[in-house]
């Protein structure tokens, strides 16, 4: 029996939750904001009226008043932002055990009754949980109905705000290959680049291209996107209690000001590995590689990663090779804006480690004693109790990003 998979997604999440909780803002241009200063702040979702005055998500604050000289810009409340999400979840679970999260306002729901009929049974649930929504919660959502994760994910883009839109066996030909492939999830720029250098520019295009091409270029990735095209994809929606394993821990900041000299970058990368190494312990994990981002003052962004010769949980290991990545590939054509340092391909920290005879082990476990004591006292006295002298003073960092990837239930191995 085939279930039928919706993807819902709530429209403008942040603000209208404040909306909401506002009445007096509704209708008006709103914009939630993740900061008050115009240096770094940006743009975390608006209002549609805000939208339609040139406002976008990702848009730096001075540059979102710019477009709209009356906007009213909002702090996030995150507390708040996951008692609705939790709100609507519970709607979700009414119907089925199978809600799988993607972010705080989308979900996936795998509807097993259904025998795969989206365009009757499949588009009646969905104007269900879409009234259920607005009239007990008071909040709008767009839902897509299909057979396939992907596909369901483009419905709930389509139509928006409050519709659902149903892709069947019979139509995403009409409805999805048009689209450009950018759409298509998990297609980011690079990606985008790499396709339309091989004169693909639809997700139809990429549907009918040829496998082994697609195989030789893009790797496995190649192949993944290739079936989602073709709505050929069988990865299942996860159940509400299933935990994803962690993929990577990162950490990334934008600066108050631009970085201009290799030792600011180094403090600001040896700053956020803190962070990456902190977290690596508490999950038991260990990093077998370093991946770095480096956003310029233009914001365009470029990422580079290395394997790291042994497992690690150590900052300053993580640092130096993310800062030797840094050195590598970084000629100072432009100035730096935002950092962000990652440890990638995790192991579990248990795992036994074959040194070689030019490793020092004793070295190695003076390091990770030490790091260990330092994240005790950090966590009986705040985080600044106690640092390396090389972070001391001004480290020209402004707000700043954890991020705990988890692998999505959909990725293919």
């Amino acid at each position: 029996m085939t279930p039928i998979i919706l993807h819902s997604d709530l429209n403008c999440f942040y603000a209208s939750v404040e909306i909401n909780e506002n009445p007096a803002l509704r209708g008006k241009k709103i914009a939630v904001c993740g900061s008050t200063e115009d240096r770094h702040g940006i743009v975390l979702t608006a209002s549609y009226p805000a939208k339609r005055s040139g406002v976008k998500t990702g848009m730096a604050n001075w540059q979102a008043r710019q477009a709209c000289p009356v906007l009213i810009c909002v702090p996030p409340r995150y507390d708040l932002y996951i008692k609705y999400s939790k709100l609507v979840r519970r709607i979700y679970a009414q119907y089925t055990d199978d809600v799988e999260p993607f972010g705080m306002d989308e979900n996936w729901l795998s509807i097993p009754y259904g025998r795969g009929d989206v365009e009757g049974e499949g588009q009646k649930i969905a104007e269900e949980i879409r009234r259920r929504v607005r009239e007990e919660i008071g909040l709008t959502v767009s839902i897509g109905v299909s057979h396939s994760k992907i596909f369901a994910k483009l419905g709930s883009d389509m139509k928006k705000p409050e519709a659902e839109t149903v892709i069947s066996r019979e139509n995403y030909r009409e409805k999805v290959w048009p689209l450009p492939v950018s759409e298509l999830l998990y297609v980011g720029p690079a990606t985008t680049r790499k396709l339309r250098a091989m004169n693909v520019q639809t997700i139809g295009a990429l549907a009918q291209a040829d496998l082994e091409l697609l195989r030789g270029r893009l790797g496995k990735v190649g192949v993944m996107l290739w079936l989602f095209a073709n709505g050929t994809d069988h990865a299942a929606v996860m159940p509400s209690d299933f935990v994803a394993p962690i993929k990577s821990v990162g950490h990334g900041t934008t600066c108050v000001c631009h970085l201009d000299a290799d030792y600011s970058v180094w403090r600001v990368l040896y700053e956020l590995a803190q962070d990456v190494g902190h977290r690596l312990r508490r999950y038991g994990l260990a990093a077998r590689g370093v991946q770095i981002t480096v956003k310029d003052n233009d914001l365009d962004y470029r990422q580079y990663q290395t394997p790291l010769p042994f497992p690690s949980q150590s900052p300053l290991e993580i640092a130096q090779a993310g800062f030797a990545l840094f050195r590598q590939h970084y000629f100072w054509d432009k100035p730096v804006r935002a950092l962000t340092i990652r440890g990638i391909n995790l192991v579990s920290a248990r795992q036994p480690v074959q040194l070689d005879m030019f490793c020092n082990a004793e070295a190695r476990e003076r390091r990770r004693a030490l790091d260990d004591c330092v994240d005790e006292i950090r966590r009986r006295f705040g985080n600044r109790a106690i640092c390396a002298a090389s972070l001391m003073g001004d480290l020209k960092m402004a707000q700043d990003k954890c991020e705990t990837v988890m692998m999505p239930g959909l990725m293919y191995q």
